[in-house]
């Protein structure tokens, strides 16, 4: 039952902001929320997260939106667990479309799997993405291609605990397009059968917003949300105030 899921809610910061910004994001928005039995995480760009960290007055966590494939060593550019980990942070976001999808980038899902289990392995919580495309959900390929996300990582993966699962249609990422909550539940509800343990917390994410948080959160195999532009202004308080 849903009740034994603690509701999880995320904001994805993305590329926006200085950090100014930023700061002045966590005092108007962040600091103002209140809530108990919620886990609630932001995720500024890596450059902010210490300041935004420092910030922060209440329970909300930090997390970062990309992690490298290996520990420390010669990979320029790349974050480690352990810088991670000296930081204390505990969560970290993966396999986001916008870096599955993104042709400069493409990450595979092989490659996405390998470094969450590296992260998992090691201590972090991961926020693992998955999703379809328009093309693909109207070719009736969505299961298809949400286990094919999904098993690289089912196949690496032995402390489930850990892991949060955001599922993401493309096609409702900042367009303000979303899926209905009857198509969300059905996906949501699917994608669980796959999931070797039935405690693991499902997010939704895809447009959400004040005016549909409560609706969507309503449906029994929703756990909470990642949420995208709402969370860079006060609609994300009436977001995580939906949830409690």
């Amino acid at each position: 039952m849903q009740a034994q899921r603690k509701r999880f809610i995320g904001g994805n910061w993305k590329s926006n902001n200085t950090l100014a910004k930023s700061l002045e994001l966590v005092d108007s928005v962040v600091n103002k929320l209140e809530f108990d039995n919620l886990d609630v995480v932001v995720s500024p760009v890596s450059l902010h997260i210490v300041p935004v960290q420092q910030a922060i007055k209440n329970n909300v966590q930090v997390a970062l939106q990309n992690i490298g494939h290996k520990g420390f060593g010669a990979f320029t550019g790349e974050l480690s667990f352990e810088h991670v980990k000296d930081l204390k942070i505990n969560w970290v976001i993966l396999g986001h479309s916008e870096r599955r999808r993104t042709p400069e980038i493409q990450e595979s899902e092989e490659f996405i799997a390998t470094k969450a289990a590296l992260a998992i392995n090691n201590g972090l919580s991961v926020i693992f993405c998955i999703g379809e495309t328009i093309q693909e959900m109207e070719a009736k390929e969505t299961q298809t291609v949400l286990e094919k996300q999904l098993n690289p990582l089912i196949a690496q993966v032995k402390d489930w605990s850990k892991v949060v699962v955001a599922y993401e249609p493309v096609w409702a990422i900042g367009t303000g397009k979303t899926a209905t909550p009857e198509y969300a539940e059905e996906i949501h509800a699917n994608i669980r059968k796959l999931l070797p343990d039935q405690s693991i917390r499902i997010l939704y994410g895809g447009s959400v917003t004040k005016d549909n948080a409560a609706v969507l959160i309503g449906q029994p195999n929703i756990d909470g949300f990642l949420v995208g532009g709402a969370s860079l202004k006060e609609d994300f308080i009436h977001i995580v105030n939906a949830c409690k």
